[in-house]
């Protein structure tokens, strides 16, 4: 329950992400991602109830998948970005996906040495619940700063 209470102070103390001062902009959002890291953590632990042993062995494994699953999706975030036609992209993009699930196969026999197949198949689940609460999170952040923008138009018309 503490893990959860620091999780939740951390979700709500992230800065916005949208800043006027570039360089003091890309460090909130370098704060902003530490401290998403760490609500993640301290989510993961929570849900999938690791214990202080299972959590020292899980994290750098978990960390090096993750490392390498986002080095796989860059690949093809980056053709998509150089123009590449279709064709190319649809073949890369099989490629790519092939190489999640055998990249999710090695991991899954490294991490089942650690930790329960049951808190495994949690893993999944815990991660998509904690992207749609950071998503979630942002969404509402947007629309407090549209509300807070639209009452000072309101004011400043008067």
């Amino acid at each position: 329950m503490k893990t959860l209470k620091i999780f939740v102070f951390l979700l709500f103390t992230v800065p916005a992400f949208a800043q006027e001062d570039e360089p003091e902009a890309l460090q909130q959002d370098a704060k902003a991602q530490q401290k998403i890291k760490a609500a993640h953590a301290a989510y993961i632990t929570e849900r999938l109830g690791l214990t202080p042993g299972e959590a020292e062995q899980f994290w750098p494994i978990y960390r090096e998948y993750a490392s390498k699953r986002q080095a796989i999706r860059q690949q093809f975030r980056d053709a998509k970005r150089s123009g590449q036609d279709e064709k190319s992209l649809l073949d890369l993009d099989l490629k790519v996906k092939q190489q999640q699930l055998d990249l999710e196969k090695d991991y899954s026999g490294k991490l089942q040495k650690v930790i329960t197949p049951q808190k495994l198949m949690n893993l999944r689940q815990a991660e998509g619940d904690f992207r749609k609460l950071i998503l979630r999170q942002i969404q509402q952040r947007n629309q407090n700063i549209e509300r807070r923008q639209q009452q000072q138009d309101r004011s400043q018309k008067r």
